[in-house]
């Protein structure tokens, strides 16, 4: 058994302070065995080693109890103490809060300064009025249902990052939270529902940095008297009501912002689903159409290409759950999109295309200088190009993806416009940028626009030499293979006016050009050879279709003669393999002794090129 002190005390200290005790900074490790005090109602152990409460059950009158700054690792030996009202146990090494079961008539609980990492065990204290666990390794606060007098809470220094069940305790009037980890109002927003809470201190936790913080802790608990130890004026209440209107009113349009936003994608979409079923339904057919008699006139490759779009139902857009869901029950069955942002006009889908037709302000019009197509049929495209060069007359950059760009032909369509400073091709559903000098021949159709940019890089002067190059050629042949009548009714009427003028003014004096001349230069600007290289789409084609039919039979007639010629041509090539072993025999024998003398050879063959130069 250990052995305790005893403490006696004489008889004019009983007398001088009949009802308390102090041992304080008397280096106990014990508590000693008190014999003859059963009155004492206060007894203080301050500041000693003692690392267990005991032999103190017979102090049954006992009020208040000071053990601050000692060893004490378990409350214990405290369970004969009903009439305990004040229990002080700050700086000690407690872990659990435990064995207060008895201690109904609690009034105040000093824990601070311990290891204590959840609150538990108090909900039976409803007398509790202050309740003190500064300092201690708290991550959360609950567990407070049952504190129905508490007044004062001090969660100082921890590492609180949110507060629950605060709301249920009727008679809280100070919170003290300064020195935590609370970082956003969400974690501690039941504090908005105490309707008792006067004085809140928040300072030191990351919440207290933010620029909403004031405002936003005062127009939620509109009952508080103090925030941070400060007394709260009328005019930053007021403040706080005024900003908090703001920010409502931010959040509001921010809101509406994101539905605008979440709506613009699922119409984009759904038009993107009906292009990919539209593209997947033209693939589809026109592999059908390649099985049947090719010579049915109701089989023509370009008849299904032109009807198709036409002919495709109308989709009503029908959502996947997912989709339906993120919007939380909004509708979004819009199968195009019209879009003006800053200075660029976006239109998906075919349907946007009728919107060229609209109204437009001078304002918005004059300020749109892109205009990008996205999931539209380039043939449709090319029908309203004429709109957008009235309606729009300052578009300069045009975009293109998922737009069924082929062929370099379809470039020519552009030709139209009224000016294009740049060009963007996307490469998705555009495969005729896979082509290696479609920028060649964009450069060299509409030279006339003096391009800057394809695709985002700067057109240089060589890419231009390069495009004249390569396809000047192309545009002289087709000049000069048309007859007259056909170039005329190609031409546009100020270019015929230019081409007639061209005609009548040969074998004239050189040098001789009239002014009218230059005028209708000027004012044409494109090239009269570069003009017959020109681009019909498929519905042109749907009209010509006895003149196609005409074509395919003289195709058919013309591959015939292939044949024959093929088969000609094969009854050449076997007579030549039977004179051929000799001949290669031959042709190896000379090539041996041609290039026997290996530096004669070179001065030969360097030459040839010489020569071919």
């Amino acid at each position: 058994m250990p052995s305790f002190p005893i403490l006696q005390r004489s008889s004019e200290e009983k007398i001088l302070y009949s009802d308390r005790l102090t041992l304080e900074r008397q280096k106990l490790t014990v508590c000693p065995i008190i014999d003859g005090e059963e009155h004492l109602r206060l007894l203080n152990f301050q500041h000693n080693f003692i690392t267990r409460i005991q032999n103190i059950s017979n102090l049954q009158r006992l009020i208040f109890l000071d053990l601050y700054d000692n060893q004490i690792e378990e409350i214990s030996g405290l369970s004969t103490l009903r009439s305990l009202r004040v229990l002080l146990l700050g700086k000690n090494r407690i872990k659990k809060i435990s064995n207060l079961e008895n201690l109904k008539s609690l009034d105040v609980l000093d824990l601070h300064g311990n290891q204590i990492s959840k609150i538990e065990n108090v909900s039976h204290l409803c007398d509790l009025r202050v309740l003190n666990l500064a300092r201690n390794l708290l991550s959360h606060v609950d567990n407070l249902n049952g504190l129905d007098s508490l007044t004062e809470l001090n969660l100082r220094h921890n590492q609180i990052t949110f507060v629950r069940d605060v709301d249920n305790l009727p008679c809280l009037q100070r919170l003290f939270l300064s020195f935590n980890n609370i970082s956003t109002f969400e974690s501690v927003c039941c504090l908005a529902d105490s309707t008792s809470l006067s004085d809140i201190t928040f300072d030191g936790n990351p919440i207290a940095q933010e620029s909403w913080y004031k405002h936003t802790i005062l127009q939620n608990m509109m009952q508080l008297r103090q925030l941070d130890m400060k007394r709260i004026t009328e005019e930053e209440r007021r403040m706080a009501s005024v900003i908090a209107k703001k920010e409502e009113e931010k959040k509001r349009e921010s809101q509406k912002q994101s539905l605008l936003k979440e709506k613009k994608r699922l119409t984009i979409n759904n038009v993107a689903r009906k292009w990919d079923l539209q593209q997947h339904r033209v693939t589809s057919i026109a592999a059908n159409q390649d099985r049947k008699d090719s010579d049915s006139p109701s089989q023509d490759p370009c008849q299904v290409d032109g009807s198709t779009i036409s002919a495709f139902p109308e989709e009503t857009g029908s959502l996947d759950s997912a989709l339906s869901n993120a919007l939380q029950g909004l509708s979004v069955t819009d199968t195009h999109l019209v879009e003006v942002d800053g200075d660029t006009l976006s239109l998906y889908g075919s349907g946007a295309l009728e919107s060229l037709d609209r109204n437009w302000s001078v304002q918005t019009a004059g300020m749109v200088t892109t205009v990008s197509f996205t999931f539209i049929e380039f043939d449709e495209i090319v029908q309203v190009l004429p709109k957008l060069k009235i309606k729009f007359p300052n578009s300069l950059h045009l975009k293109f993806k998922e737009t069924n760009l082929v062929m370099l032909q379809q470039f020519n369509a552009l030709a139209q416009l009224r000016r294009i400073d740049q060009l963007t091709i996307d490469p998705q559903g555009n495969p005729v940028v896979s082509f290696t000098l479609w920028k060649y021949y964009v450069l060299f159709r509409l030279s006339h626009f003096s391009m800057q940019k394809i695709n985002g890089t700067e057109v240089t002067q060589n890419d231009m030499i390069m495009a004249e190059r390569l396809f000047g050629i192309l545009a002289h042949v087709a000049s000069s293979e048309l007859p007259q009548y056909r170039l005329i009714s190609i031409l546009g009427d100020a270019r015929k006016k230019q081409f007639r003028y061209l005609l009548e003014t040969k074998g004239k004096k050189p040098g001789v050009v009239s002014e009218e001349n230059n005028d209708s230069k000027r004012l044409v600007g494109e090239n009269t050879n570069r003009a017959t290289l020109n681009y019909t789409t498929r519905d042109f084609y749907n009209e010509k279709l006895e003149e196609i039919k005409e074509k395919k039979k003289f195709c058919k007639m013309y591959i015939e003669d292939l044949v024959k010629e093929a088969t000609e041509i094969n009854m050449k090539n076997e007579a030549l393999q039977k004179l051929w072993p000799q001949m290669f025999i031959e042709l190896v024998r000379d090539a041996v002794i041609e290039i026997r003398n290996k530096s004669s050879y070179m001065k030969l063959c360097l030459q040839q090129i010489t020569d071919q130069k």
